[in-house]
């Protein structure tokens, strides 16, 4: 299972969030100068990415690939404040790379991504966790929001 795990992260975040941004922040013809800063940024993006990744191969005892789910409702760890913190990671991480590089067009990807993710968890994956995980995910949803929660109930 590792292996597909790994072969998952490389195909979906590893793309969208490692080699997308410089491929667009060089042909961004209104890049700036490198903003250090930036690095601090894309490290929060991967350390959240990195955690959530593992808590649905270790919890969840599946991948992030929609062809080989998780087994189980990831509810711990960052999940016990987003259900969505894989997501937010990734939005992290390139927000971080447009930072550094300086890119507008890199920070429109992150606002296109954002975009895009919502869609996706609103139409497709929020569909499906309810189909499988029934009772325990409608007690989920009521507990965590979709995309932050410090405390109270969820959305």
């Amino acid at each position: 299972m590792f292996i597909r795990a790994l072969l998952a992260f490389i195909a979906l975040p590893g793309f969208v969030a490692f080699v997308i941004p410089p491929l667009i922040a060089y042909a961004d013809p209104w890049r700036g100068e490198m903003w250090l800063p930036g690095l601090v940024v894309m490290f929060v993006g991967i350390s959240i990415l990195l955690w959530s990744v593992r808590d649905f191969y270790v919890v969840g005892e599946g991948t992030l690939a929609s062809w080989d789910p998780p087994q189980n409702l990831v509810m711990t760890g960052l999940y016990r404040y987003s259900r969505n913190p894989m997501y937010i990671g990734v939005l992290i991480l390139v927000a971080g790379w447009a930072l550094y590089l300086n890119s507008i067009l890199l920070a429109a990807y992150t606002v296109l991504l954002g975009i895009l993710f919502h869609l996706r968890i609103v139409m497709h994956e929020e569909p499906w966790l309810q189909s499988q995980f029934e009772d325990d995910w409608k007690d989920y949803k009521g507990q965590v929001s979709r995309w932050f929660t410090i405390s109270g109930r969820g959305r």
